[in-house]
């Protein structure tokens, strides 16, 4: 597999210290280092979280603005791999090498990135068997009981970057990132060349209706064990008195994976994320209609999202095998044309137009 096999570390720039440093023990990472100036969580793989004052996790020359994510370290497997890979960026960028080897550069969207040698360490889930009529997988025995999360990974993080498929291509054609999924008009999905994660970044269009146009941190996703510990950090964080969930529990379709974003002082929302999907190099990437990758459900359902969407969704052009991705049998299309409301073949009206305001404003608010 490639050089580079997931987030080694990420450093915020915050506000207030004291008041980041709390949140993330809430929120479950353990504190492993305290100074004036930083603090230092990590996490079971090995991957870290850094918190310092803005001013000092800020990096000359970058393009991002406002609060929480300041640099991504990618871990990269040997030595070997990490040359590679330094070698094809300085030809388009230009690469520091710090006394401890870690390769540090500008990407395309000016947003601070690294490279460093990654001791990650694999993590063995035991999630509680589940039951369904007829397929019982757990007997005479109670689910495993949680205080609070323990988020074990750092799956992946988010920008609002203006060409979210330029900067895609950016990190293909330098850094073997390979392609995903596409959320159209909306964003793109990449993962690491070493992962088998659904995604490791995700760009989302900065000139979205509701967002600024600019270039600036979004969320980080933490990975827990199942929907219980999801729901166990949520309950333990509104319990501690910070704020709830916007959308609350849902499921994207895009990648399959629960979702639970919460604001985060740091900057943007810190998710816990569990059961996404697994991708490997035979995996065909999809594009999906935005409003119908968004969400297989969500228990906060918003305005703009209260109406049935169609399934609409196929494969990336140039990535496809020979036929489209089946329909839904029961999709709107088909439902229309039984009741003799359009004809057979025609275009429907497309019920997510002005919904795309709505989300944006409403994702905006939701940061705040």
């Amino acid at each position: 597999m490639g050089g580079i096999i997931g987030i080694e570390s990420i450093i915020y720039g915050v506000e207030d210290l004291d008041q980041c440093v709390r949140y993330f023990e809430d929120f479950g990472l353990h504190l492993s280092a305290r100074a004036d100036r930083e603090a230092i969580f990590e996490l079971e793989e090995g991957s870290s979280v850094l918190i310092r004052p803005l001013a000092d996790a800020v990096v000359e020359g970058q393009k991002l603005t406002g609060f929480g994510v300041q640099q991504v370290i990618w871990g990269v497997r040997d030595q070997k791999n990490l040359d590679r890979l330094v070698a094809r960026l300085r030809n388009v960028t230009d690469v520091a090498i710090d006394a401890d080897g870690t390769a540090r550069f500008l990407d395309c969207d000016g947003i601070a990135m690294g490279l460093r040698i990654y001791d990650k360490r694999t993590i063995w889930g035991a999630p509680e068997p589940v039951n369904s009529y007829g397929n019982v997988q757990r007997r005479n025995a109670n689910r495993k009981w949680r205080v609070k999360a323990n988020p074990k990974t750092i799956q992946h993080v988010v920008f609002h970057a203006p060409d979210p498929e330029a900067s895609f291509a950016w990190y293909r054609d330098n850094l073997d990132f390979r392609l995903s999924d596409i959320q159209e008009g909306i964003g793109v999905f990449a993962r690491a060349p070493g992962t088998n994660d659904h995604h490791n970044l995700y760009w989302l269009r900065a000139d979205l209706p509701g967002l600024t146009g600019a270039t600036r941190f979004n969320h980080a996703n933490f990975g827990v064990e199942d929907i219980d510990e999801v729901m166990v950090g949520a309950n333990y964080m509104e319990r501690q008195g910070w704020k709830k969930s916007s959308w609350g529990l849902g499921r994207h379709r895009i990648a399959s994976s629960i979702f639970l974003y919460l604001p985060c002082p740091a900057g943007g929302e810190a998710e816990y994320g569990t059961d996404s999907d697994s991708l490997d190099d035979s995996w065909v990437p999809r594009r999906w209609s935005w409003l119908f990758g968004t969400m297989s459900f969500m228990h906060n359902l918003q305005p703009w999202i209260l109406e049935e969407v169609p399934w609409e969704v196929d494969f990336v052009e140039g990535y496809a095998p020979a036929k489209p991705v089946a329909p839904h049998p029961d999709q709107a299309a088909d439902a229309a044309v039984k009741a003799g409301g359009v004809e057979a073949g025609a275009a429907l009206p497309n019920p997510t137009h002005g919904k795309l305001l709505a989300a944006g404003k409403a994702m905006t608010e939701s940061q705040k």
